[in-house]
């Protein structure tokens, strides 16, 4: 397989699982691009390599910036923006960890922690509240996991796995 049809075959398969993680296809195969040229790219080339429209462009781009993954570069002697993937997987795998439990796992214990508090004396409210309190519980324990993810370093995280497994 020639280098361009792998990098292009991983783009879209990028593209394509990132669906799976609730993540937009366009966004993930602007990463894909950017972390398999390893140098920067601007809007423009972005835009020809992916055959998507500016607005797509940017609005993935900044999307990329904001989840600490893409930054800005300057070009010297040149006027447009250019973008570079942050390479070091470990950091990226991290950053991701940090954007899905702010987006995903924080919504669902504050709606949880609201949802314990019922005010009828029933026998199915309790059981409704038992459940949210177990639910709070479980979701509480995978917050903590994805926290220790994040502030740990790849050689820690991977004995704490494998500890886990044995």
């Amino acid at each position: 397989m020639k280098l361009s049809e792998a990098k292009e075959k991983y783009i879209q398969t990028w593209g394509t699982l990132a669906t799976n993680w609730g993540i937009n296809r366009t966004m993930a195969q602007v990463h894909a691009l950017l972390l398999a040229e390893g140098k920067p790219l601007s809007t423009d080339e972005v835009m020809e390599a992916l055959q998507i429209s500016r607005g797509n462009a940017n609005m993935n781009l900044r999307n990329l910036i904001e989840w600490g993954i893409v930054r800005k570069e300057l070009v010297k002697g040149d006027r447009k923006e250019y973008f570079f993937a942050e390479r070091d997987q470990w950091f990226l795998f991290k950053q991701l960890v940090k954007e899905r439990k702010k987006r995903e796992i924080e919504p669902v214990l504050n709606s949880i922690s609201e949802l314990k508090h019922v005010d009828e004396d029933t026998k199915e409210a309790k059981e409704f509240t038992a459940l949210m309190s177990e639910m709070e519980n479980v979701t509480a324990k995978v917050f903590s996991i994805m926290d220790l993810a994040i502030k740990s370093d790849d050689h820690w995280l991977v004995g704490k796995i494998t500890n886990l497994l044995k």
